[in-house]
């Protein structure tokens, strides 16, 4: 078997485990289709052999639903007999959990065939594919996400979540209070918490703001030039957050739309792109008159109807859009200009960028940015000329034309030749199966506003 060179680390190990004595347990964790952490426990003398020979895993891992079932339509499960592949470590991804009560640990992995090949439909090895047609044109992929969330009480009221009563004055946020920083002092231990936690586990996570619902908030990532580990961060975050949070008797969620008639909850991407002499070449005193970065925004515009089944993955994801909640609903772009899709923030010419603006906090990061890049490249490979940047309210001058609906979006999906053409179309079938069953189950249910309308009525 052909075991990758980037597994064979065994120097970080026995550096970290000389670093951390106390260490007892390592998890070791690789984020399925839904960017749901999933893996193993071991103990701490079987690390060395994790770096060594890799551990097994069935493939249908990345045929699971949301609620980690194994949809049988991918091919991924009985048809293959349940098989295994062979996951790796992530180099540079060991560290602690802050949060264990008793010292454990924890190191991304990454599933590959047992030749040692990558596996297709492990997400990121999706967006590694795409990064790699990035190395061929020798421009390198800066990328950083900013990731919303809601704290919300442990306990539900009639299987709906409410707001957490604040440790301070221990009454529930009803306002929205946008960049309030009196609601940043009301939970400050979590939120504190959450950045010393992510500086333990070396995810730059450097902001933390109110948003615009009670007890809504927003961790900002620093950009990097690795958009793989972009993504790894933003997993990594997101387990972080939930289980900080649980430390101080709260529960979080990243649920794309919580509560009817408040802001859901969004993951913006911003992207740039640098040559091999590290210059951003988006870079512009005058961004209409930048040809890459047009080309770059045509591409993404072109490709956005097709890509909303990754960056909405979920039935509840399309409830987020709504001009109130600044979620834009059609493929529009802007300087300096929140109510678009592509916000273009131009501070400083020197960090022009895109920033997306339309995916929820639902999606899996991996699937969200291979998406994105894929229109990048097109974009720019095509010269694709976008339309005219939108000056002033968006949604009073365009349309709603994007998919409103997951079958919608599953359908754009599934006869896009473009993104073929950047994602494997087995996987994309893998990943249109699956939401397809769940969408499935979800149409058959009877939710309870059916029986308040029509049990006595009709």
């Amino acid at each position: 078997m052909s075991v990758p060179p980037r597994a064979v680390q065994l120097n970080e190990a026995n550096e970290f485990l000389k670093k951390h004595p106390e260490v007892q347990f390592v998890d070791l964790l690789i984020a399925d289709m839904n960017g749901v952490v999933r893996g193993k426990r071991i103990e701490r003398a079987s690390l060395h052999k994790v770096y060594e020979r890799g551990i097994n895993l069935p493939a249908s891992l990345f045929a699971l639903d949301i609620n980690g079932s194994t949809v049988e339509s991918t091919g991924l499960g009985l048809d293959i007999g349940d098989a295994d592949r062979i996951c790796y470590p992530i180099p540079n991804t060991l560290c602690d959990e802050p949060w264990q009560k008793r010292p454990t640990a924890q190191l991304l992995m990454t599933m590959h065939e047992l030749e040692g090949e990558p596996f297709f439909a492990d997400p990121r090895e999706v967006l590694r594919q795409v990064v790699s047609k990035f190395d061929e044109l020798g421009l390198t992929i800066c990328a950083a996400f900013e990731l919303e969330f809601y704290l919300i009480d442990q306990e539900n009221v009639n299987g709906r979540p409410q707001p957490p009563r604040s440790p301070i004055s221990g009454k529930r946020p009803q306002s929205t209070q946008v960049y309030l920083i009196d609601d940043l002092d009301e939970y400050s231990d979590c939120l504190q918490d959450i950045l010393e936690g992510a500086k333990v586990q070396g995810i730059p996570a450097d902001a933390i703001v109110k948003e615009s619902a009670p007890a809504q908030f927003e961790v900002n990532l620093h950009h990097v030039a690795d958009p793989l580990k972009a993504c790894d961060y933003a997993v990594l975050l997101k387990r972080l957050v939930k289980n900080i949070a649980y430390d101080h008797e709260m529960d979080t969620t990243f649920m794309a739309k919580p509560y009817p008639g408040q802001a859901g909850n969004g993951l913006h991407v911003h992207i740039s792109l640098l040559d091999k002499h590290g210059k951003n070449i988006f870079s512009s005193e005058d961004p209409q008159q930048n040809a890459a970065l047009r080309h770059a925004i045509g591409g993404v515009l072109e490709t956005l109807p097709a890509s909303m089944a990754f960056l909405c993955p979920n039935v509840n994801s399309y409830r987020r859009f709504g001009a109130q909640f600044y979620v834009p609903n059609s493929p529009s772009w802007g300087l300096d200009n929140r109510t678009v899709a592509l916000r273009v923030p131009t501070g400083s010419s020197d960090a022009v960028r895109i920033e997306h603006r339309v995916a929820g906090a639902d999606a899996n990061p991996y699937l969200l940015l291979a998406a994105v890049l894929a229109g990048v490249h097109h974009g720019l490979t095509n010269q694709v000329e976008p339309n005219e940047p939108v000056e002033g309210n968006s949604y009073e001058q365009n349309e709603q034309s994007l998919p409103n609906n997951l079958r919608d979006a599953l359908r754009e999906l599934d006869d896009s030749e473009i993104l073929a053409r950047y994602i494997d179309p087995k996987y994309i079938d893998i990943f249109v199966a699956c939401k397809e069953s769940e969408l499935e189950e979800f149409e058959h249910s009877i939710s309870d506003l059916e029986y308040n309308w029509y049990l006595h009525t009709v």
